[in-house]
């Protein structure tokens, strides 16, 4: 085995390969004796050598490492160790040969040698072209520098040498060691497969134990750092332990890399086999010339891609896969995953965009024709296109309409489509829980394809269409991950640029698609999503909108679908009116219209008859007949009466289908002063009570109240309907106004509706829901209501019909609603009006606002 540096390298001056047997065996000879090969010294020198020390030149070696009794040669160019070994010539040939640590150091220094290494004879030197020279050298003992004597012109070092312990009878750990050594290195040429098996011959004849070791040692393939450590230990037991740890590691790195060379084998020899087969495939369809067909479908891909005008980074990826798909079976797996992938990304509408010019009468038009209301709607729209005339590349905005169910927020989607000229997409979000649904699942899954944003955009066919998102307030998520989460990318402005399905692998552009979104309610979004959303409430219909609506849009379209727009069915103001009063609660007009469709089909019945027998049909439907289409009022709307009773107040509340009254009862009875709240009441509510109770508690005396009526009397609240669950802060007042009219004794007005959150030192707190709740006292025909004075911004959203027929005052605190619930003021309040002025101060009389 040759190790040899390359000899056009000036600067290296060691190689590393041990000699050919031919070699070894011309270069046989051994000194024993060293002691006579000494050339003149210096008296320096002389007295080193009296002192056990020699001076000697020093070659640095790289790669190599060499051991005693070890023969090999080597090639060496460097300046410095071509002038040592002259000198190492001219005297008596020895030299120290010391491994460098890094061997990528040309000009080393004392601190890049080893201290331990070899001192060996040189036995021959042969001048190579290009100034190097070879050198067969052969190792006497180990050495250690004990001083560096100099550097320049070449090194020279004062080192000891080490004599080699000799055994004349083994011990039997060491001999143990020995064998054991014999036996990992026959394994290791077994497994190696590198060394001939004549070495162990030679090594049975040898029967000392460090010898053994070096010899063993000096046939390995192991790192130089392994053998340096070999060469350091001087004592033979540690040497021989050291050496046999190092063939067991390398035995077990040889076995694995035996078993992975088997294995890659064996699969080279399964790849030719495949090669070979599809070989023979690819002539018979060559044949049969469904290889031309497969050929000229990837030619008109890469045309088409090169139309298509992409980004160098997706121009390349989509490149990359077709040119994968011509060098395998189009009709093996992969070749089926690859071609549908291809066939999906040339389905995307790149840089296809919808034509034509934005028409803002057109849109608003269109927006009033469809639909009835829905101004906030309708002027957002209105003005994103007024803004899209003055600027092309504006963000599209991402517009969230809320509202209760059947007011028409995804009718109003559709209408924005149609108004603005561009293709409509919807994807109902409700119940959806993974998050592949928007993402896509990636190509490593059987089956997979992209998510459904992806897909909506391939069936638009434009890069710029209406995307609805609805019901996205009923979005789930379990172990497959959040949708919710993976529609933050897409409803982000500054990201959906770049939005990345798992399936494409590459960004796709959604900043030009107006996003549309609905919900019933903001409670169960996450705040991260609703933050990129500008949200637009869609507030229930009165009952004059749902009359226009009906009579504009609903019978008109009821009556074409049942084919009676000529048949001279008729529904008067009146039945409609009844219809929305007692045949449907809601907020929206979606129950309206099922009922209107069952009125039709009562008229389809009674036309088709009379045609049979001949007779000319006039149908009327009016509030007096109306029973006989629909059959019993399924609903009773509660007309407050105009009467007084103690204890009981009227309330106002906001449900998910509009406003409503509550009728808030209070009694007074004997006991331990316990407080009792029934009618299915939530914790806020509750403790509006409390808050009240505590509120009345402190200004008892100026009602008249007993200081210890806490103490002596149980008061109960009761809210009727107690099947329905209620909760909030917003009847505070109502409670309180409630109890003081029950400990006072005072009747309190039926007709006055109030709401609001009351505090401990009676100050009356906004509450949301104005508009539903007044519409409510309206319908219910109470014509006075007591609303916070900061709900007084609210006022103007309520319609203005409703608005002229109703009387709002303003309060900013409990007593400001005593003198319009209470038929009268509690006795002693004149008394303790002044002691009242400094917790009222401020408030101001309660105002009125008529409307």
């Amino acid at each position: 085995m040759s190790k040899k540096e390359n000899p056009d390298n000036k600067k290296q001056d060691s190689a590393d390969t041990a000699p050919t047997e031919n070699e070894a065996g011309e270069a046989s000879e051994t000194s024993d004796d060293l002691k006579g090969i000494i050339e003149e010294l210096t008296q320096e020198e002389q007295d080193e050598e009296g002192m056990g020390l020699r001076v000697m030149p020093l070659i640095p070696l790289r790669g190599i490492t060499v051991f005693p009794y070890m023969v090999l040669h080597f090639d060496i160019g460097r300046e410095k160790s071509v002038s040592a070994l002259e000198k190492a010539m001219v005297r008596d040939q020895i030299v120290f040969l010391a491994v460098q640590r890094d061997a990528e150091t040309d000009l080393p220094t004392r601190r890049d040698l080893n201290e331990i290494g070899c001192i060996v004879k040189i036995k021959q030197m042969l001048k190579l072209p290009g100034d190097s020279i070879r050198v067969l050298v052969e190792g006497v003992s180990r050495g250690v520098i004990d001083e560096m004597v100099q550097e320049v012109p070449f090194f020279k070092v004062i080192a000891k040498q080490v004599d080699e312990t000799e055994y004349e009878v083994l011990p039997a750990g060491i001999e143990a060691l020995m064998r054991t050594a014999l036996a990992k290195f026959e394994e290791y040429i077994d497994v190696s497969g590198k060394l001939p098996q004549d070495i162990l011959a030679s090594l049975m004849s040898v029967d000392q134990p460090g010898r053994l070791a070096d010899i063993i040692t000096s046939h390995l393939d192991v790192r130089i750092e392994a053998k340096q450590s070999i060469l350091e230990a001087f004592d033979p037991e540690p040497r021989l332990e050291l050496l046999n740890e190092l063939l067991t590691k390398e035995i077990e790195i040889l076995k694995i890399e035996q078993d992975i060379k088997e294995k890659v084998h064996s699969k080279i020899n399964k790849n030719q086999k495949e090669y070979y087969l599809r070989e023979q495939l690819r002539t018979i369809q060559e044949e049969l010339g469904d290889d031309a067909m497969v050929e000229d479908e990837i030619k008109n891909w890469l045309d088409e891609l090169e139309k298509l005008g992409l980004s160098e980074k997706i121009h390349a990826k989509i490149e990359k896969e077709i040119k994968r798909l011509s060098k395998i079976q189009p009709s093996s797996a992969e070749g089926g995953v690859i071609r549908t992938y291809v066939e999906w990304v040339f389905q995307l509408p790149w840089n296809k965009y919808s034509a034509g010019e934005i028409d803002i009468k057109g849109a608003e038009d269109i927006l009033n024709e469809d639909h009835y209301g829905l101004e906030k709607v309708k002027e957002r729209i209105i003005e994103y296109l007024s803004v899209m005339q003055l600027v092309e590349t504006m963000k599209a905005p991402i517009v969230c309409l809320v509202g209760p169910p059947g007011v028409g927020k995804t009718s109003i989607a559709k209408s924005i489509a149609r108004a603005v000229g561009r293709e409509f997409v919807r994807m109902s979000l409700g119940g959806v829980r993974d998050e592949a649904e928007i993402r896509g699942h990636r190509r490593t899954y059987i089956g997979a394809i992209p998510g459904r944003v992806i897909n909506g955009m391939k069936e638009a066919g434009t890069m710029d269409p209406v995307f609805l998102f609805d019901e996205v307030d009923k979005i789930g998520s379990d172990f497959r991950g959040d949708p919710a989460s993976a529609l933050l990318e897409v409803l982000d402005p500054e990201q959906n640029k770049e939005f990345t399905d798992h399936y494409l692998e590459f960004p796709f552009d959604l900043s030009k698609v107006l996003f549309i979104t609905t919900a019933n309610t903001l409670d169960t979004i996450p705040r991260p999503l609703l933050d990129r959303m500008e949200v637009i409430e869609v507030q229930g219909y009165t009952e004059e909108e749902k009359v226009k609506i009906a009579e504009q849009y609903l019978i008109p379209k009821k009556m074409k679908e049942h084919g009676l727009a000529d048949e001279g069915v008729r529904i008067s103001e009146g039945a409609v009116r009844d219809v929305i009063n007692y045949y449907t609660r809601e907020s929206g007009v979606r129950n309206l219209e099922r009922e209107i469709a069952g009125i039709c089909r009562k008229s389809a019945r009674r036309v088709v008859e009379d045609r049979a027998a001949g007779k000319a049909t006039d149908i009327r439907v009016t509030g007096g007949n109306i029973e006989k289409y629909l059959g019993k009022k399924r609903f009773r709307y509660d007309i407050i009466e105009h009467k007084q009773q103690v204890g009981t107040t009227t309330g106002l509340a906001w449900t998910i289908v509009g406003g409503t009254t509550l009728s808030i009862e209070t009694t007074r009875i004997p006991g331990t002063g316990q407080l009792v709240l029934t009618g299915q009441l939530g914790d806020v509510m509750k403790e509006s009570a409390r808050a009240g109770i505590s509120y009345i508690r402190s200004i008892a005396d100026s009602l008249g109240i007993k200081k210890d009526f806490y103490k002596t009397d149980d008061i109960h609240i009761h809210i009727p309907e107690g099947a329905t669950p209620k909760d909030g802060p917003s009847a505070g007042v109502t409670m309180c106004a409630a109890m003081i009219s029950c400990l006072t004794g005072i009747p309190a007005r039926q007709d006055v509706a109030m709401t609001g959150e009351i505090t401990l030192r009676g100050t009356i707190l906004p509450v949301g829901g104005i508009r539903e709740k007044v519409l409510a006292a309206h319908r219910a025909g109470i014509g006075k209501v007591l609303l916070p004075r900061d709900n007084e911004r609210d006022i103007d959203e309520i319609p203005a019909t409703v608005r002229r027929k109703m009387e709002f005052v303003l309060i900013g605190h409990a007593n400001d609603a005593l003198p319009h619930v209470l038929t009268k003021l509690p006795k002693k309040r004149a008394a303790a009006k002044s002691g009242e002025a400094g917790d009222s101060k401020g408030k101001g009389a309660a105002a009125k606002k008529q409307r």
